[in-house]
């Protein structure tokens, strides 16, 4: 039976293995954490005369390289004059030439999100008139080449190496602590840590090129290795190898002194040790991932950190432990087989994580996507719901599991019962008659045809035959043997350990037949396929832009069209300004409306909204005029609340045509507030 189910095995493992690489493939590893929310000039838009910079504002703060905001003449020739800086919070610029000539010109900006991902992208504004441009903007895009397979590779490897070490660790620990002694479930959890420290040290290698230029020749590149090593990211890497070594130490321990020690209450004060300890390292594993992506940036980040890695230290224990189980299931000796007890004592830790990945889940859930919406119309909502699904299949399949540890745990007072009597009597036949070993413990009696050779394991005592007693017909009764010759003591040792290792054998295919434990196998080979698939789509799922930010992005995008198009028709003046006052419930969009936007006097209008479109009610709206080339302003207003979200001023008066640079300060709390900015032709 053993043999047709190998095949069966290995053919599931490649399938799942060929599903999840699809995966991967599928996503582009370079997916945007950060989005672009507002531009000034904006998308498309055509201006009178030339800006004096370009700024930028994105959905969270980004990391600024020499050459993160690039704009390029239609020629494509580089017209930005300095370094990229920050204007304010999440809003950054660069300045230009002065005097440009009419034209399109293509903005061009390549940071890194605070979650450690890559953004890059490029969009176009036109001065005068639009015109022909030799830039490509669909070519700036984040590099998705060999280096970004890679490094998503890498990333899946890193969180499979980290399950497979701490979750099966944790099954030896808290299940089954006779597998410390076996030796594939060794093999298990050393492999785990081989992988994730072999893709930890790939992902610092790749790390440089994967946020710059995409090229493999940059991999080794020892200067950008050196600024990675100073950013968020690096600092994770590095602390994750620092306590790969600790856990190294771990490891040997559990499976060297932790397997040898006899004493039953050193052995106790031991588990406790390592149980500790193991928690410690494995813990600080998880917050190498929490402190440098998603939980540690955006809303009640103090708060997502701690449940980030309460979340995967759930996933490890579940994951993990079935993949051990697995093994053992598979691969351990027929001397030690993993018994109903341990199954029935992983099962309830199972249980304990599923009820600690739905609450962690759920909150996770609500924080990166923000409303029910964003499940179906982004792309990380979708994914979501594919990561919900597989886990409700892998819980139905995990309550398959525990009937047939229910059923094991009926047949095990039997068997043991069955082995107790065939030790007792200590006889046991190879099938053909010929040969049979008697006794057991030190002593065993092998009788072939009519000779036997009888004796002790040291071969110094005999020991009594039945029936034919294996003397020689002439030898009296009571005369003294001188004991069997060294050539039979040989045979001896070598038949029984021939027939040792056909018991072996047939306890193996004993254990292989019984419908209970070969039907918990099935299940348990089932459900760790389903959980390679939902690793694959876990990973995925950490590498795209959360349904928040992205329907933020939208959100802003949207705004700026229909502004653009208001202003078209009707002449008025129409801005619209992401803000982000870094409290809790701090984001949301300012749109002025300026009507006729002329010399004299004006109507104004604030309308304040979150990112969703909603009215947005905050304490405090002021807007201040500034024309620096005149030297005039700033000049004060203070609209009056007419409704939610909305404020109005009547008779705001501008003295002179020119490009006037709007400000205006949003508070929404009584300590969080911040100034956004953004310069229009007014007269």
């Amino acid at each position: 039976m053993t043999q047709t189910i190998a095949p069966r095995v290995r053919t599931v493992v490649l399938l799942l293995l060929a599903a999840a690489c699809a995966l991967l493939a599928g996503a582009g590893p370079a997916s945007a954490h950060a989005a672009v929310t507002g531009s000034d000039p904006g998308q498309g838009a055509v201006v009178d005369k030339a800006p004096a910079r370009i700024t930028l504002t994105f959905s969270e703060q980004v990391a600024l390289s020499d050459d993160s905001l690039r704009v390029l003449d239609p020629e494509g020739k580089r017209v930005d004059t300095a370094k990229p800086a920050t204007v304010s919070g999440t809003t950054y610029a660069v300045p230009l030439h002065s005097g440009l000539p009419d034209g399109t010109y293509t903005v061009a900006y390549q940071v890194v999100s605070a979650d450690s991902h890559p953004v890059a992208g490029a969009y176009t504004f036109s001065i005068g008139a639009p015109s022909k441009t030799s830039v490509s903007v669909s070519g700036q895009s984040t590099d998705d080449g060999a280096v970004g397979w890679l490094y998503g590779f890498g990333r899946y490897v890193s969180y499979a190496g980290f399950i497979v070490m701490a979750g099966g660790a944790a099954f030896v620990l808290a299940c089954w602590r006779r597998g410390a002694g076996v030796r594939p479930v060794q093999r298990f959890v050393v492999s785990g840590w081989v992988a994730l420290t072999a893709s930890t040290l790939a992902l610092l290698l790749l790390r440089g090129s994967f946020t710059g230029s995409g090229k493999v020749s940059d991999i080794f590149d020892l200067s950008l290795l050196g600024q990675v090593l100073q950013t968020k990211s690096g600092a994770a890497l590095v602390s994750r190898l620092l306590l790969l070594a600790a856990a190294a130490l771990f490891i040997a321990v559990l499976f060297g002194a932790y397997d040898k020690r006899e004493d039953a209450e050193e052995k106790r004060d031991l588990t406790f040790g390592l149980s500790i300890g193991g928690v410690v390292v494995a813990a600080g594993l998880a917050a190498s991932w929490a402190m440098s992506e998603h939980a540690s940036v955006g809303l009640q980040a103090g708060i997502a950190m701690p449940i980030d890695v309460l979340h995967l230290l759930a996933v490890a224990a579940w994951l993990g432990g079935l993949g051990a189980l697995l093994v053992a299931l598979y691969r351990a000796p027929a001397e030690t087989p993993v018994d109903a007890p341990a199954v029935r004592r992983f099962s309830q830790v199972a249980f304990g994580s599923v009820l600690a990945l739905i609450a962690t889940g759920t909150y996770q859930s609500w924080r990166q996507l923000g409303s029910w919406s964003a499940f179906t119309d982004t792309r990380y909502g979708q994914l979501l719901l594919a990561k919900i699904a597989l886990v409700v299949v892998l819980v139905g399949v995990a309550w398959i599991s525990r009937r047939w540890t229910g059923r094991l745990a009926e047949t095990v007072p039997v068997e043991a019962s069955a082995v107790r009597e065939k030790e007792r009597v200590g006889a046991r036949a190879d099938g053909t008659g010929e040969t049979a070993v008697v006794g057991t413990g030190e002593t065993a009696a092998v009788r072939t045809g009519e000779t036997a050779a009888v004796g002790t394991g040291d071969g110094d005592t005999p020991a009594e035959g039945e029936g034919d007693t294996g003397l020689d017909t002439d030898e009296q009764p009571g005369t003294e043997s001188a004991g069997p010759e060294p050539a039979d003591s040989e045979r001896a040792a070598q038949l029984a350990r021939q027939q040792a290792a056909r018991d072996t054998a047939q306890r193996k295919r004993m254990r292989d037949a019984d419908p209970n434990r070969f039907g918990l196998r099935r299940s348990v080979l089932a459900e760790a396929g389903i959980a390679v698939v939902l690793l694959a789509v876990t990973t995925v799922l950490t590498q795209t832009e959360p349904g928040r930010t992205e329907q933020e992005a939208k959100a802003a995008t949207a705004a700026s069209a229909s502004s653009s198009a208001d202003e078209g028709a009707s002449g008025a003046l129409t801005l619209n300004m992401p803000f982000d006052t870094g409290g809790e419930d701090g984001k949301g969009i300012v749109t002025i409306d300026v009507d006729p936007a002329r010399v004299g006097g004006n109507e104004m209008h604030v309308y304040v909204e979150r990112p969703n479109g909603r009215a947005f009610d905050i304490p405090e709206v002021k807007v201040e005029f500034t024309l620096k080339a005149k030297d005039i302003g700033p000049l004060p207003v203070v609209p009056d609340h007419i409704a939610t979200g909305h404020w109005s001023a009547n008779g705001v008066q501008i003295p002179m045509a020119g490009d006037w640079q709007v400000d205006v300060t949003v508070r929404t709390s009584d300590i969080d507030e911040v100034t956004v900015s953004k310069n229009a032709q007014i007269g």
